[in-house]
């Protein structure tokens, strides 16, 4: 089954492995880590964050790392942020929260953000738009198709 996260790969040349789980499988990236059989660090979470100005912007981090706001809030260049809404995160992105696909939907313009360490690992997982669809891709060619930029979003840096 091909879909649009699927084609757009197609259509730039970026290279994936496309996965399929069972669409039963528990919610989270942990359960799909666990039944594809790679590493919780490795399935990606796709989080949409709204800042103050209305702006939306899109978060990667491995299924068992957490952003530290202070890190978020630099990156983002604001301190006034929070999750998006159910609602806000399909008007959006298109996508129903759990399986957002980390590229092909973005409109020109629009901010995406990697955590740094993803990029130590050989390959990583992220929603292919449906539950139950995972795209495997190495981490340089996720940045390519999600245009992101690649940030410190888990580890203090020091400075206070």
């Amino acid at each position: 089954m091909k879909l649009q996260a699927h084609h757009y790969l197609d259509k730039h040349n970026i290279p994936y492995e496309a996965r399929s789980f069972s669409p039963e499988t528990e919610k989270g990236a942990a359960n799909v880590a666990h039944v594809l059989g790679f590493s919780e660090r490795q399935a990606v979470k796709t989080l949409i964050f709204q800042v103050d100005t209305g702006e939306c912007v899109l978060v990667m981090l491995g299924g068992d790392q957490n952003a530290i706001s202070g890190n978020l809030k630099k990156a983002i260049g604001s301190r006034n942020i929070q999750m998006a809404k159910p609602e806000v995160v399909q008007e959006t992105t298109g996508y129903v929260i759990g399986s957002i696909p980390a590229f092909g939907w973005q409109p020109e313009g629009f901010r995406t953000f990697l955590e740094a360490s993803l990029l130590d690992e050989p390959i990583l997982g992220t929603g292919a738009g449906q539950w139950g669809e995972e795209i495997m891709i190495t981490p340089k060619h996720l940045i390519k198709a999600s245009n992101a930029i690649v940030v410190n979003l888990t580890e203090r840096d020091g400075t206070v």
